[in-house]
């Protein structure tokens, strides 16, 4: 992989497509490295992109400092490699971490974007995510990381993709542990220490935003999401069915066609943010590949919308009436 200087630190890039198309830049979760982008760039680059991935600080090949590496860093090392690499604007597909600095970026230097692809992240710590954050950074800095490796796979795959992948699992740690520095994956994670809400400032991105959230995701849930979506005007929120944490890697046919859906909107100029929820297919196949959802998508248990009966029959528990499943986006 090629490399920028940025201060003392070398930061690594793959950059894939030809010159002068458009530029979809990708930005990796917490032990996540450029690597994993290459699927996407076999995907978008034969339909006219480039695509821009690359280690963030403390991540892959990039430098891994074990000290003062400020989240505000991550937004700011973006803006120095588009210049670098002579990019005026770029779509930002951002994950996870990579989401938070996503967000970030597209707030101080939105100028630079034509959109945002925000995913399984958070622009407030809630309590839940908090404590959740505090146990991660313990189990790291007094057990290691192959703690942390172990505890991230449970929590962001499903059964599924573990039961399909158990035996592959190990050396997929192993890869983990060479591609990432626990003292620098600490002092990415205590960065928070001093990380202030985003939500204040959400208002400020006026690019079309998608915010794509996991039918499962119990890391960043749905409440997560919403405070993007209600705080962004031009945003829409897409949530992608029976999928956790790291859909990207668990589902990268869905989540492509759901980013070149978007892309394509946007290019188009008939993109529509309106704040309203939809529901992604679950074959990227299917001709309608966005469902609205009806019903209050904050819910696991859906209930009537505001304009449903006043009044539910009551049925006993002996007796309960059948239910018609409810309708799914297949096709």
């Amino acid at each position: 992989m090629p490399t920028i200087q940025y201060g003392h630190h070398q930061v690594n890039y793959e950059l894939s497509g030809e010159a002068g198309r458009p530029v979809i830049t990708f930005l990796n979760g917490l032990t996540q490295n450029a690597n994993l982008w290459k699927t996407y760039a076999a995907h978008f680059v034969p339909r006219g992109y480039r695509v821009l991935a690359y280690d963030m600080l403390g991540q892959g090949r990039s430098s891994k400092p074990v000290i003062d590496i400020k989240l505000s860093m991550h937004a700011d090392l973006l803006d120095h490699l588009l210049t670098e690499l002579g990019i005026e604007k770029t779509h930002l597909a951002s994950i996870s971490f990579g989401g938070i600095v996503g967000l970030d970026f597209a707030i101080r230097y939105g100028k630079r974007l034509h959109s945002l692809t925000a995913m399984s992240t958070f622009a407030e710590l809630t309590p839940q995510l908090d404590l959740l954050g505090a146990v991660m950074l313990q189990g790291l800095a007094e057990v290691g990381l192959p703690y942390l490796q172990s505890m991230l796979y449970p929590m962001n795959m499903s059964s599924d993709w573990i039961a399909a992948n158990r035996e592959r699992i190990p050396a997929m740690k192993r890869a983990g542990y060479i591609g990432n520095d626990a003292y620098a994956m600490q002092n990415l994670m205590e960065s928070f220490v001093e990380f202030q809400p985003l939500t204040p400032a959400l208002k400020k991105i006026t690019v079309p935003t998608l915010v794509m959230n996991g039918e499962f995701d119990f890391f960043t849930p749905r409440e997560c999401h919403e405070t993007i979506r209600r705080e962004i005007a031009n945003s829409r929120l897409l949530i992608i069915q029976r999928a956790y944490h790291a859909f990207t890697l668990e589902m990268p046919e869905v989540t492509m066609r759901q980013i070149e859906i978007f892309l394509q909107q946007v290019e188009s100029d008939t993109w529509q943010g309106d704040q309203s929820v939809w529901i992604a297919a679950d074959d990227p196949t299917a001709e309608t590949q966005w469902l609205p959802l009806a019903g209050d998508w904050n819910r696991a248990v859906q209930i009537a919308p505001p304009n449903g009966p006043s009044k539910a029959k009551r049925t006993t528990a002996a007796a309960p009436r059948r239910k018609s499943a409810p309708r799914k986006a297949t096709s």
